[in-house]
């Protein structure tokens, strides 16, 4: 079973997902963060993929990217990163996202079969339908043991959100509002009434809340309608603050939302 897979039929409920950006605020510094994100207790990592043009990232996330991309990280350069990850003791699921650019640049089948080298879990592609995986990419995606997860927003349909879970595998991230990441703050009434509207579906896949999640309330609020939530925005910024101390920074960033 796939470790996201795993990861879920585990745990029912308030799973913490963080993502950050490879190669922010140091070049090097995707290890350590790793590694202490495993330590504080985190489920589910997601790492991006810096982009000249992450469209559906903010101020902040697009921020951490260009100087990312300034100091020189790549697709390859992350790739040489992660290659060690699971023979040092790194058992969490791990997610590689970005956009399909960059992928498709490398070379879908070589990036995947890479992915399954080094013991990537899964990949979340904002820009990438539904129906282009369908007919081009899914049967590469499972040959490398890859879940591809998709995203649906309070503008996705009914219809929409259940032919989106009936191709999805892992989980499915439920934006909680229309905007982009670190736009919003908290969770608010009409995005509860939002995630319940998808519960009320039925759906087979377990759904995570992105987008506004930032401290304990937030990622309380918003698992109680989902299996759990991620924070990205806030994350990159602890990270930022904490340059000097990654290791410190994150263990009490993580303590506070969990405690």
């Amino acid at each position: 079973m796939n470790r996201i897979e795993q990861l879920f039929a585990d745990k029912k409920g308030e799973i913490l997902s963080i993502y950050f950006t490879a190669g922010f605020p140091g070049p090097e510094d995707t290890r350590v963060i790793l590694k202490a994100l495993q330590s504080s207790g985190v489920d589910l990592v997601e790492i991006g993929m810096p982009y000249s043009d992450p469209v559906a990232d903010g101020e902040t996330i697009q921020a951490s990217n260009q100087r990312a991309l300034d100091q020189g990280m790549s697709v390859e350069k992350l790739f040489g990163q992660l290659a060690t990850m699971r023979s040092v003791g790194i058992t969490i699921p791990v997610i590689l996202m970005g956009y399909l650019n960059p992928v498709y640049q490398y070379g879908i089948e070589k990036f995947c079969a890479k992915c399954k080298e080094i013991g990537v879990d899964g990949l979340i592609l904002p820009d990438l339908p539904l129906d282009e995986y369908k007919g081009e990419y899914e049967e590469i995606f499972r040959r490398y043991g890859l879940l591809n997860i998709f995203l649906i927003t309070p503008q996705t349909s009914d219809e929409r959100i259940k032919e989106i879970d009936a191709n999805s595998s892992g989980f499915i991230y439920m934006v909680s509002s229309a905007s982009v990441t670190g736009a919003t703050s908290g969770v608010n009434d009409q995005m509860e009434a939002y995630f319940e509207r998808v519960r009320s579906l039925g759906l087979k896949n377990p759904q995570l809340v992105g987008f506004g999640i930032k401290d304990k309330d937030s990622f309380q609020r918003a698992s109680k309608h989902a299996s759990g939530a991620i924070i990205g925005s806030q994350f990159v910024r602890v990270l930022e603050a904490s340059a000097s101390d990654l290791e410190a920074g994150i263990q009490e960033f993580i303590k506070g939302v969990r405690d």
